[in-house]
């Protein structure tokens, strides 16, 4: 039975004395560390789980769940804009960022108690409140008390960066978690960084009425997704009048009367209310103690092997301090994985292709496996794709949705790549990553039957066509 809220509350306050032992003590309570105490504890090991802040880390309280309650108000927002063009008469009067915080505040807090009663309430985990340090190979230190652990898993999550030059003050010049708890609406904002987190925000500010322009020093925004993908957002944004400069390096900033002042390579300038640092995220790992335990770092992140080893006997890492992507749902498997790993459960190795990546932003960019690009790098000629265009999907048509569905396979094998943009196609990623993962060819999944009218369709359609039978499609 999951405890009422205060009575999670008291037990998370309670910790064991000096020289405690645990089958495994972690150091950080976000996503791949609190994971990995409840898969844990399922498997009868006794944890410690210590974290210094809230547990749930970054993408309960600062991430994913604050930035997308913002793109859902946001899009509230646009449909109320629009409404007139579904024959509904409607008009957006304001944004109020009171209701908008209250709105997110409240999500944010239903789901932060139901994880204390999650782990409050296991009998198999103690919670420890405050900061560790790796003082020994198995042995953390919290205000004077040590946790002696048979395995250590170091999961102390991310920070959001910044650039030299770039002083973050919070006020003028911010990074995504001052953004997430503005009071106001501001007139206009740069994002400096066309990556997740900076598109993102650059359509919920847009959304509001924000005039925005994004600074990426890459040649295209999110570039770590298919070229396609890529471009489709670029004209997505500029029919939404979403300013972008591309190819164009940071070189300084400036506080001005009425805002900010950036200078971009070539020495052209942007100016705006407020500037928004959306250069990614770092590995917090300085000052606690890894490398004097021998755990190696590179520029601040946690080598491991494939199996989350560190090099050090029985100490791995997961989450956001190890190389890769720093999604949310990576931390979970991977926490998962080492709890089973511990267990002599003998987990198979997390394919890093096969997690699955969605951009929030409208339109969404959702994929998993290879990109084009990529797949060639590996398969050479033998790679095909085929793209199905949402405008023969009569769900995208009553949603007045544009994008695609775009297949990547090798010739006579499986499908190695799904990438999707679109209106809500982030909902389309669980049957892609199936796809993906159970190394499906494009016959297999054309005789699925995919329900009729669904944007889910697209996906049948787009493998049906590359199956050579294309039914509402072009092959």
């Amino acid at each position: 039975m999951t405890p009422r809220c205060s009575e999670a509350t008291r037990e998370l306050d309670v910790s064991e004395p000096n020289d405690a032992t645990f089958d495994i003590v972690i150091l950080g309570g976000g996503s791949g560390g609190y994971a990995a105490a409840l898969r844990a504890a399922q498997l009868d090991l006794s944890v410690a789980l210590i974290e210094k802040g809230k547990l749930g880390g970054t993408c309960l309280h600062n991430g994913c769940i604050p930035t997308k309650a913002l793109l859902h108000a946001a899009e509230i927002a646009d449909q109320t804009r629009e409404s007139e063009q579904f024959g509904i008469k409607a008009e957006l009067v304001g944004v109020d960022m009171a209701g908008v915080n209250s709105y997110k505040d409240g999500v944010i807090s239903r789901l932060y108690k139901g994880l204390q009663g999650l782990v409050g309430g296991n009998k198999k985990i103690t919670f420890v409140a405050g900061a560790g340090k790796l003082v020994g190979r198995n042995v953390v230190e919290v205000d004077g008390k040590r946790y002696t652990g048979r395995n250590v898993i170091l999961a102390s999550g991310s920070y959001a960066k910044t650039l030299p030059g770039l002083e973050v003050d919070g006020e003028r010049i911010i990074t995504s978690d001052h953004a997430l708890t503005l009071d106001r609406v501001p007139t206009s904002a740069i994002v400096l960084g066309g990556g997740v987190i900076g598109v993102e925000f650059a359509s919920v500010w847009r959304s509001f009425g924000v005039d925005v322009t994004i600074v990426e020093a890459l040649p295209r925004l999110v570039a770590a997704e298919d070229e396609e993908s890529s471009k489709a957002l670029e004209r997505a944004f500029r029919k939404r009048k979403i300013n972008f400069k591309v190819g164009k390096p940071f070189e300084k900033v400036e506080k001005t009367d009425n805002g900010v002042k950036l200078t971009i390579a070539g020495g052209e300038t942007v100016e705006a209310e407020l500037l928004l640092v959306a250069v990614g995220r770092g590995p917090t790992t300085a000052g606690l103690g890894y490398e004097e335990q021998g755990v190696k770092l590179d520029r601040g992140y946690v080598l491991t092997d494939e199996r989350l080893r560190t090099g050090v006997p029985n100490v791995y890492a997961v989450g956001d301090i190890v190389p890769g992507l720093q999604l949310a749902h990576r931390g979970f498997q991977q926490g998962i994985f080492v709890a089973e790993e511990i267990a002599g459960r003998n987990p198979a190795v997390i394919d890093e292709a096969g997690i699955p990546r969605v951009t929030y932003s409208d339109p969404e960019l959702a994929s998993v496996g290879l990109t084009e690009a990529k797949a060639k790098e590996q398969y050479g000629d033998k790679v095909k794709t085929y793209s199905y265009n949402l405008g023969g999907n009569g769900k995208s048509q009553i949603l007045k949705t544009a994008g695609f569905v775009k297949l990547v396979r090798v010739e006579d094998g499986p499908v190695v790549g799904v990438h999707m943009v679109g209106a809500r196609v982030g909902e389309l990623i669980g049957e892609a990553q199936l796809i993906y993962n159970w190394e499906a060819y494009p016959a297999e999944v054309a005789q699925l039957v995919h329900a009729h009218p669904t944007q889910n369709e697209a996906l049948g359609e787009a493998h049906l066509a590359l199956a050579g039978k294309p039914l509402h499609a072009h092959a």
